[in-house]
């Protein structure tokens, strides 16, 4: 068990970073060590984005990065949809599922390097249009959130970005949303009897100590451009590693 989580430890740190749970690796990386895909690599991958998304979010509280106003619309209704696209696993053949997470996580990576080279936005839409936008997406992220075990930072991000928020506040608010939809997913798949404690509890240490670390650096240390760059060629990689064999 050491060596997974020493990664998850690894992990934790570079996601905390990008205002992410970092479920979409933890997930594959648990599946990659044997964990089974369904019944514990999900639920753990959803427990443990929303502890270093946790973890983070209350670092940037405290340094006022984090827009409550706009998060809550993402918050409750991403919570509403995170547990029934939980429910829907057991229903969904596992190579859907990751056919489907591959394509999510590579179409998201790819619009992260491609815009990273922008400028940063310098006004943001109407309150009114930002509370719309986000919990219409927060609705349907929720559901993929609890679909395919993620905390749906990967989608919140972007959207925050395109609604005008420069990327470290973006990430920040993220960060906040993400620890909502990852709990109420992976109470969902408590309630089907999906997780492995023993597992759970090493990975959680791990990562509460790792999105410590990490949210510091991200303020303190990283560069915007940076942080989509590295946000971008981590999921393209991952969707890769997952998609190979269905691929060739």
């Amino acid at each position: 068990m050491l060596p997974v989580i020493v990664i998850i430890f690894l992990l934790g740190f570079i996601f905390s970073m990008l205002g992410l749970g970092g479920a979409m690796l933890y997930i594959p990386v648990f599946h990659w060590f044997g964990y089974d895909f369904k019944s514990v690599a999900i639920p753990t991958g959803l427990f443990l984005n929303g502890i270093t998304a946790l973890s983070a979010a209350i670092y940037f509280f405290r340094e006022k990065m984090v827009d409550i106003k706009v998060g809550m619309p993402m918050v409750i209704t991403s919570f509403i949809g995170a547990p029934i696209g939980a429910w829907f696993t057991h229903i969904i053949a596992t190579d859907i599922l990751m056919i489907l997470f591959s394509v999510g996580m590579a179409t998201s990576g790819t619009k992260m390097i491609l815009s990273s080279s922008k400028a940063e936005a310098t006004e943001l839409m109407p309150f009114k249009k930002r509370a719309i936008i986000t919990a219409s997406a927060g609705l349907f992220i929720g559901f993929l959130a609890g679909l395919l075990g993620i905390g749906g930072g990967f989608l919140f991000v972007p959207i925050l970005i395109a609604i005008g928020y420069p990327t470290k506040q973006a990430a920040a608010t993220s960060a906040f949303v993400v620890v909502f939809s990852s709990f109420s997913g992976f109470a969902g798949h408590v309630a089907e009897g999906h997780f492995n404690l023993s597992l759970l509890i090493y990975s959680s240490i791990a990562v509460i100590i790792a999105s410590q670390i990490g949210a510091r650096v991200m303020k303190e240390k990283m560069k915007t451009k940076w942080i989509k760059q590295i946000f971008g060629v981590l999921l393209i990689a991952v969707a890769v590693k997952l998609s190979w064999h269905f691929i060739f």
